[in-house]
């Protein structure tokens, strides 16, 4: 009978690879090669092994993202070595995403503390944050009044609040486990009297209140693609993917009700990912504006106020 190859994380094989790897770069080195030895997926805030074994590796060391290649010759003491094998056994053995073993991510460029209550942070819609919605409001226009629906972390309410520095934002969300993940984000940017944690489900608890610009990244993921998801999407909450058997549960009630929660002039911005072809196909009459990013992504688009009065037949 042939031998089975002994794990990188069987204590025996260890005690080799402690004594044997020294620096940044030979511990790097060794974490690529169990990631792809194990087949891990990436995609929640890193797309590729080198990134995530970084992410998880500053953690360790307690310093900023190895950016700079002095720090790579730099050596680990024993004790950084073995936490540094103890948190990647988490991640290639139970599949946590690294912004859940490091409770950090960034969006925007900001930091957030994220949690298994709370999608990790990782959609296109930063970009249009960054370039102040530049190409979408009207001329001159700055919001005072956002919403961000479906909010979660908090992350892109308090990023349009540092794009927009005299506005006042809305981070709406129907968990109460996820807007307590907001209110801690809130707090640690010190936006308590701008960025204000709203529990509603939908626009239910909103009481006629208008916006400038409403941002909403809901849950858009279809049952097909839900049954399909890597191992990964497992430790995030069900609640912030899953929208129906065509994943666009909560985007219609959002086309039906956002007209009536924008001001004359306020655009809707919604991220539905890959049911924008489902979407589409729905409602091949309604003018969305499909938007391109610089940087990659999909599936986000904006439609004005009168664009949604103009096609309320169909949203009913």
């Amino acid at each position: 009978m042939t031998e089975q190859p002994l794990s990188p994380f069987d204590p025996k094989q260890l005690q080799h690879t402690l004594a044997d790897l020294l620096t940044v770069h030979d511990w790097l080195r060794w974490a690529v090669s169990r990631f792809h030895q194990a087949g891990v997926y990436f995609g929640h805030g890193t797309d590729n092994a080198w990134d995530e074994a970084a992410v998880l590796l500053a953690h360790v060391l307690y310093l900023p993202p190895l950016t700079d290649d002095k720090l790579l010759t730099v050596k680990l003491d024993r004790a950084e070595r073995e936490a540094f094998v103890g948190i990647l056994q988490q991640r290639i053995e139970q599949r946590i995403p690294a912004a859940y073993l490091t409770h950090q991510a960034y969006f925007c460029n900001l930091p957030f503390y994220v949690d298994e209550r709370v999608l990790i942070p990782r959609s296109p819609i930063a970009e249009l944050i960054n370039d102040k919605f530049a190409s979408l409001l009207p001329e001159g226009m700055l919001p005072t009044q956002i919403l961000d629906l479906c909010t979660g972390s908090g992350c892109i309410a308090i990023a349009c609040a540092y794009a927009f520095p005299d506005a006042q934002v809305d981070a709406v969300d129907i968990s109460e486990d996820a807007l307590t993940v907001a209110d801690l984000n809130i707090s640690e940017h010190q936006l308590q009297e701008r960025v204000f944690p709203v529990l509603s489900d939908g626009f239910n608890a909103l009481n006629g209140q208008q916006y400038d610009l409403i941002v909403t990244n809901p849950p858009y993921v279809d049952a097909e693609d839900m049954a399909d998801l890597p191992d990964e999407y497992r430790h995030e909450p069900e609640l912030g993917l899953a929208s129906g058997h065509d994943g666009l549960a909560l985007t219609r009630q959002i086309l039906r009700d956002a007209a009536a929660h924008l001001t004359d002039n306020g655009i809707l911005v919604c991220e539905v990912g890959n049911s924008m072809v489902e979407l589409q196909y729905r409602y091949p009459d309604v003018p969305f504006r499909w938007l391109e990013f610089k940087a990659g992504g999909l599936g986000v688009f904006a439609l004005t106020k009168q664009d949604l009065i103009d096609n309320q037949h169909w949203f009913e």
